[in-house]
């Protein structure tokens, strides 16, 4: 039998969720940055969130660093190529309580039709319910990939030695999401 609770169904609330990136720059510094637009959907229980199915969808066009020449660059076909592949998305295939509030996330990230499975590090941050009446909870999750895995190449090696950018990404996501109304 499937708990009804199972089945509530909660909207990522783009305005107050952030998906942030950093990378290593020139071997001296990172470089962090994040994604204006996220989409998405979650279904289960905050309170039992280890039976949760998430599906988020990040829309590579929306990347900011604070610089719109090194923006462009990271929509064109050097890096996630937004005109052909307008969104990254990730797909939970697990989630498993550590202790307390902590959990691990295991899901599929596509990024350029490249699907590779990524574990983060999460919190369950409290649910409420907001002055308007609707039901909210809010998670955080980090994690660790390598850009390359996904097709993300390109790279200018440095007259000093090493490279313009780094292979890892760090990841940082903070979602609050809001229950859908019958």
């Amino acid at each position: 039998m499937v708990n009804a609770d199972s089945q509530r169904t909660w909207t990522i609330d783009q305005a107050h969720t952030t998906v942030e990136f950093s990378v290593r720059h020139m071997m001296i510094s990172s470089v962090k940055g994040f994604f204006e637009k996220v989409e998405g959907e979650i279904t289960g229980d905050p309170e039992n969130i280890q039976d949760a199915k998430a599906h988020m969808k990040i829309l590579t066009g929306s990347v900011s660093t604070r610089d719109p020449t090194r923006d462009g660059h990271l929509k064109s076909p050097d890096f996630f190529y937004s005109e052909k592949y307008p969104a990254m998305d990730f797909v939970t295939t697990k989630i498993t309580r550590k202790t307390g509030n902590e959990y691990l996330i295991r899901g599929n990230l596509t990024i350029r039709d490249v699907t590779k499975e990524v574990t983060l590090s999460g919190e369950m941050e409290g649910t409420i319910k907001d002055p308007y009446g609707n039901n909210r909870f809010g998670f955080s999750a980090e994690g660790e990939m390598n850009r390359e895995d996904y097709g993300l190449k390109w790279n200018s090696v440095l007259e000093t030695g090493g490279v313009m950018v780094g292979s890892k990404v760090k990841m940082s996501i903070h979602i609050e999401a809001i229950e859908k109304k019958n």
